[in-house]
């Protein structure tokens, strides 16, 4: 909802995105799907959840779009080895 109450656009919802982006002073374009796709691999594979299933969950087409999540990671591999 916009701050008037009606139904937001999504033209609307992408330039207050834009916007943010830039208040926080991003080096690069801040876009919707972001929230989606950064977010939820990130949660994905801080959850251990494999790689090719977030490739395919995250509908990546290169598998190197998806690895960044678990590169940036560590989390994921803590319980590896037991001592």
């Amino acid at each position: 909802m916009s701050e008037r109450g009606a139904p937001m656009s999504t033209q609307g919802f992408q330039r207050i995105m834009q916007r943010l982006g830039k208040a926080a002073k991003m080096p690069f374009s801040v876009h919707p799907h972001m929230l989606r796709s950064h977010a939820c691999g990130f949660k994905l594979a801080n959850q251990g959840v494999d790689t090719r299933s977030l490739q395919q969950y995250l509908r990546h087409k290169n598998i190197q779009l998806t690895v960044r999540y678990t590169e940036l990671s560590p989390e994921r591999f803590k319980d590896f080895w037991k001592e």
